[in-house]
């Protein structure tokens, strides 16, 4: 008896960061090539818009492909990270025109670089005809209602972090453990151009930082948290136009430095420069104090703190957050991140029909607390 050969899908993905843009494909679960292509922050700042960037990145990937003799149009499907539009549920989603327009104009309210990687995948799904994908956007929504609630009636807290990759490592470490990722209690952060921490209680993340809002540590590209009234003296000599933009692209190092380079800061603080020095141990002190709020969400029953994300090649960042760190949980470092295989499997599933893709309900998850009036 004889079995016809499995079919063979090829996945493109799409993988846009505020300081990169990488690009895998898979043939079935195997990884052909693996791309990410850095962009230092006064490239990208050319562009007033993070939307004036599809051009260039489109640019980019097109460039990828030929340099690696693959032809768009041989490619099966298109998966792409996202964010920006209402907050989601996890899981796969087909991308479709609501969720490209909502992506497009921010409804959600985060201007986060990864909202191109719908947009791109979009894009490629037109231009060639074949369906397109994106997987636990930055905007998955699992808070509770303490995490949402804030002193202003009317506004409130969403969830804006690197879901995806968070998810996708916990769900690793778990395994390894020989656990389910619902089983387990995490402290997840992701350490990279943007830095979110988060609280996952048995599957679930129900806190964590607004990264790309100005919340938690300040990152090669943000400023993280600010004290309101000093960010109020700022805008009365800035615009506000020039404070959002310092939230997500042009804060952190870029503002403190005029690079977001993080390979040149640390080098400098490795000649023992002072300033360079001072401005990465204070990243660092934030992250931790990031950890300690994360653990007392989940009460202290912590199973480990897990650290991931580009800047994880740095060996004194496990080591400092270890030292303030390590008496909550265990530290696991799995640096990089795991982000591209997370895209990519789900889809395949689709491609194979053993998966059912969400499609984008235009709403977001939380529509206010029942049953109470602010």
């Amino acid at each position: 008896m004889t079995t016809e050969p499995q079919k063979v899908f090829r996945i493109l993905v799409i993988n846009p960061g505020s300081t990169s843009t990488k690009v895998s494909l898979f043939e079935n679960e195997k990884c052909r090539f693996e791309r990410s292509l850095f962009h230092d922050a006064p490239v990208l700042l050319q562009y007033p818009h993070v939307n004036d960037q599809i051009p260039f990145r489109y640019q980019v990937i097109m460039e990828m492909l030929k340099e690696e003799g693959i032809d768009p149009s041989s490619i099966d499907v298109y998966v792409g990270r996202g964010g920006s539009a209402y907050t989601q549920p996890g899981g796969i989603t087909t991308v479709d025109e609501r969720l490209f327009e909502d992506t497009k104009k921010a409804v959600g309210g985060s201007e986060h670089p990864a909202k191109l990687g719908v947009m791109l995948a979009w894009e490629f799904s037109q231009e060639y005809g074949k369906p397109a994908y994106t997987l636990d956007p930055t905007n998955v929504d699992e808070y509770g209602p303490y995490a949402r609630l804030t002193g202003i009636r009317g506004v409130y807290r969403v969830s804006h972090s690197h879901v995806l990759n968070q998810k996708a490592v916990a769900r690793f470490d778990a395994e390894k453990q020989g656990k389910a990722y619902e089983d387990c209690n995490y402290i997840v952060a992701h350490i990279d151009g943007g830095i979110t921490v988060s609280a996952h209680d048995h599957g679930r993340m129900v806190d964590g930082n607004m990264g790309a809002d100005g919340e938690g540590a300040f990152t090669p590209t943000r400023i993280g948290t600010v004290p309101v009234l000093s960010l109020l003296d700022f805008i009365e000599t800035h615009s506000l136009k020039e404070a959002r933009l310092m939230c997500s692209r042009a804060g952190g190092f870029v503002s403190l430095f005029g690079t977001s380079d993080s390979d040149r800061i640390h080098s400098l603080v490795e000649a023992g420069d002072p300033k360079a020095t001072l401005v990465w141990e204070t990243m660092i002190y934030q992250i931790c104090k990031m950890i300690g709020e994360m653990s007392t969400v989940l009460c202290g029953k912590v199973d480990a703190i897990l650290l991931t994300g580009g800047l994880m090649r740095f060996n004194d960042i496990t080591e400092r957050i270890t030292e303030r760190c390590g008496f909550i949980a265990p530290v696991r470092v799995y640096p990089g991140e795991m982000e591209q295989e997370a895209l990519a499997m789900p889809a395949l599933k689709v491609m194979r029909g053993e998966l059912s893709p969400r499609t984008y309900s235009g709403e977001p998850v939380f529509k206010g607390f029942e049953g109470i009036e602010f």
